[in-house]
Formats: structure tokens, sequence, C-alpha cells
């Protein structure tokens, strides 16, 4: 049987990624360029930088990505790329790169929903995982509660009324002094701290989730207390969001009858909200997983897999 060599590209955001994967789940190469430092200073993405920086390197990194897979043009069989959500001008810079080289290698486009995409990580990293299970996807933008029915076939049981997760995130370590990316900077200094501090917790009679309210509850506090522990703020913080998580992925999987949870998206990497979700599988048999580290922010072989299976 022949093998199916597809060239990804993601843009949706800050980072410029290239990958080449075989028969959908074999990474042969993944290369992504990180605008971390650039939108540093400016304490979040700039979507005009963002665009601007995309094109003067997308061409780089996809040659990048063919000599590490060690492949040339002649071997790609079709074009993967994100065509959304994320930001227009960014996501404008990898569909037209897509098209061009559709066009010019005549090889298929394929058009990918980037948090389709996400999903997918889990199958790269986890060869045995087949649907039916829940997918939590938690990133920057977006907070949603999936029911993956089969691989092209998803249902969305829940999503962010307000602020996504990791938006929250990013904001609370704004307003505690960490600066950007907030994230990998809350989850870090939580570890010194003890979640000792009593913060607001919002439910629904879905499961939607809602985080705005935690997130203003941590800035008053910070400015009514401004000699907080900060460490114990964070920790605090971290555990009030990760069981809302937790809670409505699980009443999501006792409701569908369902025993496998995946969790996808920039945020799933955090320390804490992975121990947590590892607890289901003691306490209730499910069986949790979640992709390494490179494979949980954005890439294009989480792009690449997502229609290839």
């Amino acid at each position: 049987m022949k093998n199916t060599i597809i060239l990804g590209i993601e843009s949706s955001c800050d980072e410029t990624s290239v990958a080449v994967l075989k028969n959908g789940r074999e990474i042969l190469s993944n290369v992504i360029n990180s605008q971390i430092k650039i939108h540093e200073i400016y304490g979040g993405v700039v979507p005009e930088i963002a665009s601007r920086n995309h094109v003067e390197v997308i061409n780089q990194v996809t040659k990048q990505a063919l000599n590490e897979a060690n492949i040339t043009w002649k071997n790609i069989d079709a074009i993967a790329c994100a065509y959304g959500p994320g930001l227009v001008g960014a996501l404008l810079v990898g569909v037209s790169y897509a098209k061009a080289l559709s066009f010019a290698l005549d090889r298929p486009l394929i058009g990918v929903n980037h948090i389709e995409g996400h999903i997918a990580a889990n199958y790269i990293a986890h060869m045995e995982l087949e649907p039916p299970f829940i997918c939590l996807v938690i990133s920057g933008g977006h907070t949603h509660l999936v029911y993956v029915k089969d691989y092209t076939k998803f249902e969305i049981l829940g999503k962010t009324r307000d602020d996504a997760i990791g938006e929250a995130f990013d904001k609370v370590a704004r307003i505690v002094g960490l600066g950007y990316p907030g994230g990998p900077k809350v989850d870090k200094l939580a570890l010194d701290g003890k979640a000792i501090i009593k913060l607001p917790k919002t439910h629904f009679d879905n499961l939607d989730f809602s985080f705005s309210g935690l997130k203003t509850a941590v800035l008053n506090l910070y400015h009514k207390e401004p000699n907080i522990n900060k460490a114990d703020l964070c920790a605090s913080f971290e555990k009030v969001a990760t069981e809302v998580l937790v809670e409505n992925t699980l009443k999501a999987a006792k409701q569908l009858n369902v025993s496998q949870i995946a969790l996808a998206g920039g945020v799933s990497a955090n320390s804490y909200i992975r121990k947590e979700f590892i607890k289901l599988e003691e306490e209730y048999g499910i069986h949790v997983y979640y992709p390494e580290i490179a494979l949980c922010t954005d890439n294009a072989a989480m792009i690449a897999a997502a229609r290839i299976l």
C-alpha cells in the first residue's frame, strides 16, 4: 500500500508552522516558528505584526520542513492548511501559500478547521485512540467541549460564554505582573503556592463555561489586597478553573456513556490540569489522553493529521 505524504500549514495566530506527515500519524517533520518574543513587549499578539511575520518566514519554514523530512516537492501527495478560526490576516497568509503550492504542484488542497486540528493531535500522540470520545479543547481563544462521534463528525456540547480559559490565564498573569504569555507563568508560580483563597465558580444548566467572573474576582481581590501572596492567588485561580473544566467534562462523559476523554489545545499543557484529569482514570475508570507538549500549541502536524485518518 502506498504511503500518503501530506504537507500541513498552520498560521492561525502567532506560530508559522509547516509539517510533513506520513499516513496521517507519523511525523516526518514539524517546524514551528514562534513569535512569542516579538509580541511579548506588547503583552499579547498584535494581529498586523503576526501577519507580516508569517509572510517573512513561511517560505523558509517550508523549506526547513522538507529538508528535515528528507523529501522533495514531488513526494507530496496533498496540501493541508488551517482556514479558521483564527486571526484573519494571519490565516490569509497560510491559505494563500497553500493555494499557490496546490496549484503549482497540481496536488489536492485540504482545508482544516483549526479546532479539529487540535483534536487530531491526540491521534498522533496515541495511535490506539479511536472515536467516540469527549475532547476538551482549551486554548487562548477557545474553550470547547466536543463529542467526537467519528473522525470527521463532531458535536459541540458546551463552550465558553465569555473569556476562553487561556485568555483568563493570560489576564490573571497580567494582573499579578507576570507578563505574556501568561499560562505557563501562572502554572509555574502556582507550584509554589497553596489554593487557600476562596474564588467564585460559575455553572450553568448546560455544559457551557464562564471564566469572566473568576478573572474579575482575582482582579478585585488583588486591587483590594495588593500584598496578597501571588503564588497562592495563582494556585487558587488554577484550582477553581480546573474544577469547572473537570466537572463539565465528566458530566458530558457520563451523559453520553463515553469512557474516553482527550485534552487538546495550548492550555492542555498545564501541569495541574493534566494531573486533575488523570485522577479520573483511578476514580471512574475513564481513559484520559493528551498530546505531548509540542503538539498542544499551534502546529502544522495536527493540521496534516486532521483529514487524513
